[in-house]
């Protein structure tokens, strides 16, 4: 354990390459960085943890992302990470981030993770009753069928689909934002994260399987306009499966 989250450890300090610290998506757990962790330069320095609630780590009172966050920092700070380069994949997209925000970085690099509501928060806020309910699944079982899992090579597929916890407390947990707040709030809020990280001078990568809207990506330059955007092409919502290599280069 490091902090209060399940972790692994990997590599040693070094002057020349700044750790990584990993933070993986909702419902799954620090497994499905193995494929990335793989291409990466032998000997880096790489803390990939359990997010509260999943994998090995203990369920939390709260999941907001302020709290994640301090969850996040007591886990580097345990493991004697010196600023590192935060990956998060989806909602460790949002959570590395916040987590820059607030905390020493040397980067950040956003795996497939808008920070905008959009779509996706519309669809939550429609579907709010079913998520509440005894069938939250359904709403669960609709999402994953948008996300490309059957283009992923069988290994990576049989990850995503055995390695994952599909709790409701932690969709109503890591998702309260979207529901609760307004989209005018959630906006404030990601514009001062952002703010933060371009005072602080922390470099921005946002990965997507896609090219994003150009209005997205004229919203986050206006608030970090050395933000760099780069296209994975991939079929899924999980570039670092699918493409775990090219990910790892340009990370790297």
């Amino acid at each position: 354990m490091f902090g209060d989250l399940a972790g692994d450890l990997y590599g040693a300090p070094d002057d020349v390459r700044p750790p990584l610290l990993l933070l993986h998506g909702l419902t799954f757990d620090r497994r499905h960085w193995g494929p990335f962790l793989a291409e990466l330069p032998a000997g880096r320095r790489v803390l990939a943890v359990d997010l509260p609630g999943h994998g090995g780590s203990p369920a939390s009172t709260s999941y907001a992302p302020d709290t994640v966050a301090a969850a996040v920092h007591r886990a580097v700070t345990a493991a004697r990470l010196d600023s590192p380069v935060v990956v998060g994949h989806s909602v460790g997209g949002l959570l590395a981030t916040v987590y820059a925000a607030g905390h020493p970085v040397r980067g950040v690099v956003n795996v497939d993770q808008p920070l905008l509501p959009g779509p996706f928060g519309e669809l939550l806020r429609q579907n709010e009753e079913l998520l509440r309910g005894p069938d939250y699944l359904r709403l669960w079982e609709r999402l994953t069928a948008g996300m490309g899992i059957d283009s992923l090579p069988p290994a990576a597929r049989d990850l995503v689909r055995t390695v994952t916890t599909p709790r409701q407390d932690l969709f109503l947990g890591y998702w309260h934002d979207l529901l609760s707040k307004s989209a005018d709030e959630i906006r404030a809020r990601r514009e001062r994260d952002l703010t933060a990280l371009r005072e602080q001078g922390v470099s921005y990568r946002h990965v997507s399987a896609s090219e994003l809207p150009e209005p997205y990506r004229a919203w986050l330059h206006s608030c970090l306009p050395d933000a760099v955007f780069s296209v994975v092409p991939a079929a899924s919502h999980f570039p670092h499966l699918s493409h775990p290599r090219e990910l790892a280069d340009l990370v790297a």
